[in-house]
């Protein structure tokens, strides 16, 4: 199967010889769309501007053979990567103009809880503010159209500081944040757009070296070149953001490996309101025979706090009633403070 997109179809087109089959997809409802897609052989060359036709096809048509063409640029993507940015980045496939002169970065985060961490510490430290005013539609750059929808979503971050756009977005764990990495690096490369720099924050599980590899092995399909701690791809810069320092959260709270739930801790310890919770973590320690767990001493701070609402609201809310110095000093301990100032 060949989907073409794009507006220079025709030149695609005759590049082809197999059946083509230009869809009049306007006005069909989706029955009529699951019908025609189940009536194909795969062997078609198909040329669509519906991106509900696209996902359709991507999810029925899963060989490595098959391929996404768009147009404007004459590249392609397989399907298993059209999927994947559908899936992962609500990515518009058909294309368009995304080329813009605002500063853009991009940064890849493993969950929901560590976005709204660095979206609250963005602001709180290095002065970024909310991409959309009261009242108004969230303003987005032309970088960010393709996966403009996202930010509409809860959990995925656009701020902004002085013209440079961030956008923040988890990405389900380790694995995630590196799939989105070459997953976006593609995009770029077919859909003829740029963002200056895109930041990857992952915990390490095991140890550094691995985390890198894991990086550069995403990178190697890439022109890429090493540059110090970062990676250079075309006009892209790569900074990882690596969690992997220990920090010390008290004899009753245990440690596991790096997560942003130590540095959570780190924000809260010595505030009034850990302080009344060290006499009940000190006592649940000793009932449960056990250390607790970084998270299990949140919930008890949320509790403490009385705030009712979800853990990545905790975060955010905590982080923007500490004041600056405590966060800036967690980040500069964990060195993350110069890489999260390189993404801007």
């Amino acid at each position: 199967m060949i989907v073409i997109t794009g507006k220079n179809y025709q030149s695609a087109l005759e590049e082809r010889n197999h059946e083509k089959i230009l869809f009049p997809e306007y006005g069909k409802t989706r029955d009529e769309l699951k019908t025609f897609v189940s009536s194909l052989t795969g062997e078609e060359v198909l040329v669509t501007a519906s991106l509900e036709l696209i996902d359709m096809l991507l999810a029925h048509f899963r060989g490595e053979d098959n391929v996404l063409v768009y147009s404007d640029t004459g590249k392609s993507l397989t399907f298993k990567e059209a999927f994947e940015l559908r899936k992962y980045l609500d990515f518009d496939l058909r294309g368009g103009d995304f080329k813009g002169e605002e500063k853009v970065s991009v940064l890849f985060v493993e969950g929901k809880t560590d976005s709204k961490f660095f979206k609250a510490a963005y602001k709180k430290v290095f002065g970024f503010t909310e991409s959309r005013t009261r009242g108004n539609s969230r303003n987005v750059p032309k970088a960010l159209k393709p996966i403009e929808t996202l930010f509409d979503k809860d959990n995925y971050e656009l701020i902004v500081r002085e013209g440079t756009y961030l956008a923040i977005i988890p990405s389900e764990g380790n694995s995630g944040v590196v799939r989105n990495l070459g997953n976006f690096l593609r995009a770029m490369d077919v859909f003829d757009f740029n963002v200056d720099k895109i930041g990857v924050a992952i915990d390490i599980d095991e140890d550094e070296e691995r985390v890198i590899q894991s990086i550069t092995g995403k990178l190697s399909s890439f022109a890429s070149e090493r540059q110090g701690e970062n990676f250079q791809v075309g006009e892209t810069v790569v900074v990882p953001l690596l969690i992997g320092t220990r920090i010390k959260l008290g004899p009753c709270i245990e440690w596991e490996k790096p997560t942003v739930e130590d540095f959570m801790l780190a924000i809260l310890s010595g505030s009034r309101a850990f302080k009344s919770l060290e006499r009940a973590i000190n006592i649940l320690c000793v009932d449960l025979g056990r250390k607790l767990k970084p998270k299990e001493v949140i919930y008890l701070a949320m509790a403490a706090q009385k705030f009712w609402g979800n853990l990545e609201g905790f975060y955010e809310m905590m982080i923007m009633r500490t004041p600056k110095w405590k966060v800036e000093k967690v980040l500069k301990r964990a060195r993350l403070y110069e890489k999260m100032e390189e993404l801007f």
